[in-house]
């Protein structure tokens, strides 16, 4: 039987807590810091938009939480060029980590390479900042095209596999997360997985640590090579923690 109370304390230090809503603001972005350090200790990192880059980074210096941003987001259309500079300037406002749309219509329309050579330029603008390349699963459907997607951004140079943006009906998925485990795998290279989107509970988060200990083994998800993209959940986390019931109708983000 899990253990949902330790799930919870793995789950937390990997959440990348998140807002990426259309009406967010200054003041949304100050509450999303503010829930960052709990009081079970400080999440991986928050997600924002890069216009609140440079607000989280100043609020949340020596905490050791991470700043993520996202480019090419979300439909993963834009030009490789303006994703660059979009990288560039998140960079300068302190953003550590980029999680980037992947040209996912291009490998449905039977161009694959163009996600690994997206990846590429995306990756090699961002330098030694962590790369996730988000690989919108829930859109592409298809496992084979799934595993492709997959095999194209690790050929990329992606840091992690992120399974969808949040912003689309099917967002991350068990059966998804396992495909994208098994490319890491079969890489040989030392890749993280981002089940991002749909995570709502303590049950949920405890489920894709489950399938990283079963096919990566224990140990390997760590912050390091695993975070969960959401918001709701953390209520339900601190609640397993706190020994309460976690509040009704928590969102994923």
């Amino acid at each position: 039987m899990t253990d949902l109370r330790a799930a919870a304390a793995r789950a937390l230090a990997c959440l990348d807590l998140t807002n990426l809503d259309d009406g967010c603001d200054a003041a949304a972005i100050a509450t999303l810091c503010e829930r960052a350090r709990t009081p079970h200790g400080p999440v991986a990192a928050v997600c924002v938009w890069p216009d609140f880059v440079a607000q989280c980074r100043a609020t949340l210096a020596g905490s050791g939480i991470r700043v993520a941003t996202v480019v090419n987001f979300p439909t993963g259309d834009e030009d490789v060029i303006a994703v660059r500079n979009q990288v560039r300037q998140a960079m300068i406002d302190g953003a550590e980590e980029i999680d980037m749309v992947v040209p996912w219509r291009a490998l449905v329309a039977g161009r694959p390479e163009v996600v690994a050579a997206t990846v590429y330029e995306v990756k090699d603008a961002a330098g030694r900042r962590r790369l996730k390349a988000i690989l919108e699963t829930g859109e592409i459907k298809d496992p084979a095209l799934i595993r492709r997607a997959a095999d194209q951004a690790l050929a990329g140079g992606a840091d992690f596999l992120k399974t969808s943006t949040g912003k689309v009906a099917v967002n991350a998925t068990l059966e998804a997360a396992e495909i994208l485990l098994q490319a890491i795998r079969d890489s040989g290279r030392d890749v993280g997985l981002k089940p991002a989107g749909g995570v709502r509970t303590t049950v949920d988060a405890a489920a894709y640590l489950g399938l990283c200990d079963r096919m990566m083994g224990e140990g390997w998800a760590t912050p390091a090579r695993f975070r969960i993209g959401a918001s709701g959940v953390l209520a339900a986390l601190l609640a397993t923690l706190d020994g309460a019931e976690a509040p009704a109708g928590q969102g994923g983000y």
